[in-house]
């Protein structure tokens, strides 16, 4: 009974209604915001990357931009970025054919303001923890920006839930795969796993954006090199692979079968699942960045679903499109229908590149979300919860690495899922306030079409 209940509840909230809900709320940030992710590509790329790094707070236990001012936008992106950049887009090529692909780009597009308004909102009602340290994200501006505690308390919930499940269990469970590749049987990994888990989540954000600053750069290059060696070697395909996407995503029924349907429901379904747009989990990382108004925190969210969707996604889809694998043999799905794809270049070493590969982006992303849960956890019973949290979180990385997990994928999915409900109700009901922030913060902070950045003008109204 509760898992026919799940499976009813997943089908809505990954399914046409609430994808359309995604696609709209993201439209509808855009318009209002005068399609700034677009029109104002010099500006968030001016207030992100090229702009000049905040000097940290020391012992205030936030999160620093100096160096390499990615230390909120690598934990963001290490939560975001694994499975859903590689099988993921697999998965859509296979179930909705080449089409999805242009629909994940629109997905993207449009997710870049849902995740942009996300983050200052984050920001805007965020407070200060016992530590020092900042504490932000959906529970917070739904408490204190609608004054929805029941609501934020049920976001709290599921976002507990989904840590456990989607941020959790299948990734490790996708750990214990890869390196299962490499001759590591599971129990040895689930020990080493747990221990690893445990170390990180109790250094709290810090140690993570230590690690993901370090690991999801280098990793992500050296994926990149090796989509692009894939798609030199397949250089002849690439105009009909770009071809065969346009056509493929206004078709209503294509010879292949799948038609624009399919095309749209597994593109944008496929695309919120890796980006996370609308689920509002990267604005509890980014509120907790040391900067000086929530505007600018706004733009490294548009830059997180550039990278993580626009950019990785891009370049796995047309790797694996370009390879001439999925037509050879359509009854390849998911990680088959990768390692296939690398294969064809790489022979045997391909799946050797592939398993690698995976393995760290789930790591990435299971120590990442030992983040999430955890805040979920101080929201609703305080600091004090988090060390609980984190031995139930290191818990359930080693089970995780060992159990079968058709079931606690099928339900963490959906409690992943349900997390857009009451975010995206805030989001629309908050809109006018954080696209005014947004336009105040270029207008009064320096932020100017030519890529001028920013001015760290202190302002301690940002912080709620």
């Amino acid at each position: 009974m509760f898992f026919r209940l799940n499976e009813a509840i997943g089908a809505f909230v990954w399914g046409p209604p609430m994808l359309a809900v995604f696609l709209l709320t993201g439209l509808y940030l855009s318009i209002r915001s005068g399609f700034f992710q677009i029109r104002g590509v010099k500006t968030w790329l001016g207030g992100t990357v090229l702009s000049k790094p905040a000097p940290a707070e020391d012992g205030d236990g936030s999160v620093s931009q100096r160096g390499a001012l990615f230390s909120a936008l690598a934990a963001a992106l290490a939560a975001c970025m694994g499975t859903g950049n590689i099988v993921g887009v697999a998965t859509a090529i296979y179930s909705g054919g080449a089409g999805s692909i242009f629909w994940m780009w629109i997905s993207a597009v449009l997710g870049m303001m849902t995740c942009c308004c996300e983050n200052i909102l984050g920001v805007r009602y965020r407070v200060r923890a016992a530590d020092g340290s900042w504490l932000g994200g959906p529970m917070l501006y739904i408490d204190r920006g609608l004054g929805m505690k029941g609501l934020a308390a049920v976001y709290a919930v599921l976002l507990i839930g989904a840590s456990l499940g989607m941020g959790n269990m299948t990734q490790a469970n996708s750990v214990a795969c890869g390196l299962e590749t490499f001759g590591v049987p599971k129990y040895i990994c689930a020990a080493v796993l747990a221990a690893v888990v445990l170390a990180a989540a109790s250094g709290g954000l810090r140690r993570i954006s230590a690690i993901s600053e370090k690991l999801i750069p280098v990793l992500s290059a050296v994926f990149i090199l090796g989509c692009f060696a894939v798609i030199i070697a397949n250089i002849r395909n690439f105009v009909p692979c770009m071809k065969l996407i346009v056509r493929e995503a206004f078709t209503v029924r294509a010879v292949s079968g799948f038609g624009m349907a399919k095309a749209m429901r597994y593109g944008i379904s496929r695309g919120v699942f890796s980006n996370e747009a609308g689920l509002g989990s990267s604005a509890i990382i980014h509120s907790s960045a040391r900067c000086g108004n929530p505007a600018e925190q706004g733009m490294w969210g548009i830059l997180e679903v550039f990278i993580d969707t626009v950019l990785m996604c891009t370049v796995t889809a047309a790797a694996l499109l370009m390879s001439g694998v999925w037509q050879s043999d359509p009854s390849l799905n998911g990680v088959e229908f990768c390692s296939a794809a690398f294969s064809s270049v790489f022979g045997a070493a391909g799946g050797y590149f592939l398993s690698g590969c995976i393995s760290l982006f789930a790591l990435a992303t299971l120590v990442a979300w030992s983040y999430y849960g955890s805040r979920g956890a101080a929201y609703l019973f305080g600091e004090k919860s988090v060390k609980i949290y984190n031995i139930l979180y290191a818990a359930a990385a080693a089970a995780g690495c060992v159990l079968r997990l058709e079931s606690v994928w099928s339900v963490s999915d959906t409690l992943n899922g349900l997390m857009a409900v009451p975010n995206l109700f805030a989001l629309l009901l908050l809109s006018g306030e954080a696209i005014k922030l947004l336009k105040d913060g270029k207008k009064n902070y320096g932020i100017h079409s030519k890529g001028a950045g920013l001015s760290y003008r202190r302002d301690e109204r940002a912080g709620g």
